[in-house]
């Protein structure tokens, strides 16, 4: 028994084989002792490391989609090993944001997370924009003639001169500058034009503080992972009015008809339903 009075968590010399089904039902019980326990304790420490070896199966399975962008890449089995690094930062984000009281399945939170990192990995470093090889080729080419070509003038050379140093037509000089424009993206944390005024004066404002809105679409996923369980312990009768209501868009006259009660009836089950799902989302 631990100090606490509980049974001490099993141990698994080797989570990171443990099935997916087996970690899926070994998680539950790890995350509840993770809530309780103290963080940065030993026990903490074992729960946590272990759920993350438990699920790494998530981070092959969602690394499993990016493997053209690997083969197109090095094709070598390191940039693999950087998409699964990538991923696995997105799996202890989702292991420490996760709240199982919110009735929602790990898998369900945790792949948006994997997903999400694995992308900023390509994002970070690979072309922003995909252009032809030879175009990525040739950003390099330039960047050296510049460079060589700004040592020797003392300034930076004209589209002219690079074309005159690479032996290349100016229009393929010109395509590869623009090409290259798509190696990198800039930040939204980048000051833009427009400026607040506070009590110290003057503040520039971030892009990102400008530009863009709220995504109304982020609550709506929320509220949907935590309607889904209030749904399932519905009778199968409340279920099936919910569907035929709001999924395949009958109206409260056709739903009578095909459960063999009036609409009235209906009117005042579909009002009962929706009661009962408001109320327990806002209990949630």
């Amino acid at each position: 028994m631990d100090a606490d009075g509980r049974l001490p968590l099993p141990v698994i010399p080797q989570a990171h084989r443990v099935p997916p089904a087996d970690a899926r039902e070994l998680s539950k019980l790890f995350f509840a002792r993770l809530r309780e326990l103290p963080e940065g304790s030993a026990g903490y420490q074992y729960a946590r490391n272990t759920l993350i070896e438990m699920n790494m199966s998530l981070v092959r399975f969602a690394a499993r989609a990016f493997r053209s962008r690997t083969a197109a890449g090095s094709g070598s089995g390191a940039e693999m090993e950087d998409v699964l690094q990538a991923g696995t930062i997105g799996l202890i984000k989702a292991i420490d944001r996760f709240d199982p009281d919110r009735g929602v399945e790990f898998s369900t939170l945790a792949l948006p997370f994997v997903t999400g990192e694995i992308k900023r990995h390509f994002r970070d470093t690979t072309w922003a924009v995909r252009v032809p090889r030879r175009l990525q080729e040739l950003r390099i080419e330039l960047a050296k003639a510049r460079d060589d070509l700004s040592a020797t003038l003392g300034r930076s050379p004209n589209v002219k001169e690079i074309a005159g140093h690479l032996s290349l037509d100016e229009e393929t000089v010109i395509e590869g500058l623009v090409a290259a424009n798509g190696y990198s993206t800039e930040t939204l944390d980048v000051p833009a034009q427009a400026q607040e005024s506070g009590a110290s004066g003057q503040r520039a404002l971030a892009l990102s503080e400008v530009a863009g809105e709220n995504d109304p679409a982020m609550e709506l996923f929320e509220d949907l992972h935590a309607l889904g369980p209030l749904v399932r312990e519905l009778p199968e009768r409340d279920r099936t009015i919910l569907y035929l209501r709001f999924g395949r868009e009958l109206t409260q006259a056709d739903i009578g008809s095909r459960l063999g009660i009036s609409q009235m009836q209906v009117s005042r089950l579909l009002s009962s339903i929706l009661a009962r799902l408001r109320a327990g989302m806002l209990a949630a």
